[in-house]
């Protein structure tokens, strides 16, 4: 029997695995091989790999765990987790019978695109969500953002950090007068009209193209498209979840934690209003930490 299965083995779940291994407990991980920002062509803001490729820095940590002999690192799906505390038992997409004294659930989130022609193409490269990841590159230059609710105006003033010179895409949504009179305030423009295609021209640059007006060229557009776990081995188990602006998130304690004792979760799985690898990366190393530690006799 593991002392941990961790199920997703990105950023969270492999930091998770670190902290076990190190403390010599017996740890499988389980992989599919697909981390969210896989679309990404580098990653930032995390200390010592900033601008690298993030499959190259998941090669390297898979790497090192190699020194570990507890950790065990495995390309397969979970299928389904069942049992309680102290003996869990998880099932393989390959018919393998796995049991363990704790699960941790890092297997993130899937970004939902929308129905509209060049968007999916250009995720992670002209479209991006996060301004901690991408904004320095393209500091100073013309971004453009898509309305996604009213969580969009606190990004329209965090956004002033990187730049003065912003569009925001209405895309068929009405926006609430008292923002729309911030937004005038700022100087910032409003395109009305639905969003129908994005072309993309080589880097970040796209441009918008809009129903009920002209093309907009921007050097790089912000969305925030609704998102949902990436499995749903959370609602076999009854895991208690909490709604976000983005998606689902699995809802834990300053632990990490679940409402089900013995299970964690970390990573965009159970905080996808901060996608960031360094934020992933913690959460893991916490949630191995505290699996460790409910461990000790």
């Amino acid at each position: 029997m593991d002392d941990v299965i961790i199920i997703g083995g990105s950023f969270a779940g492999l930091a998770a695995a670190l902290q076990l291994g190190r403390a010599r407990r017996k740890v499988t991980v389980l992989d599919t091989g697909l981390p969210r920002n896989r679309f990404a062509g580098h990653s930032h803001g995390l200390l010592g790999h900033d601008h690298k490729p993030p499959l190259d820095i998941l090669a390297e940590a898979r790497q090192q765990l190699a020194r570990y002999p507890t950790i065990k690192l495995v390309s397969a799906r979970a299928d389904s987790v069942s049992g309680a505390i102290d003996d869990f038992n998880v099932l393989t997409g390959d018919g393998e019978s796995l049991k363990a004294r704790r699960v941790i659930l890092s297997y993130g989130i899937a970004d939902q695109m929308p129905d509209v022609p060049g968007f999916a193409e250009s995720w992670g490269t002209s479209i991006v969500p996060c301004p901690y990841c991408d904004g320095f590159e393209v500091a100073g230059q013309h971004w453009g953002l898509v309305w996604s609710g009213r969580q969009s105006h606190n990004q329209v003033r965090l956004f002033h950090d990187w730049t003065d010179r912003l569009t925001l895409f209405a895309d068929g949504h009405d926006i609430p007068p008292d923002i729309r009179a911030d937004l005038a305030r700022r100087s910032i423009p409003v395109v009305e009209g639905r969003i129908t295609g994005i072309a993309r021209h080589g880097g970040h640059s796209a441009t918008v193209k809009i129903d009920i007006g002209p093309d907009v060229a921007v050097d790089i557009l912000f969305a925030h498209p609704r998102n949902k776990p990436s499995a749903s081995l959370h609602e076999s188990l009854g895991l208690a979840t909490v709604d976000t602006p983005s998606g689902i998130a699995l809802k834990v304690d300053e632990r990490r934690e679940t409402n089900m004792p013995g299970i964690y979760a970390a990573g965009d799985l159970a905080n996808p209003g901060m996608p960031s690898v360094t934020t992933a990366s913690w959460q893991g190393a916490m949630a191995g930490i505290f699996a460790q530690q409910s461990m000790l006799v």
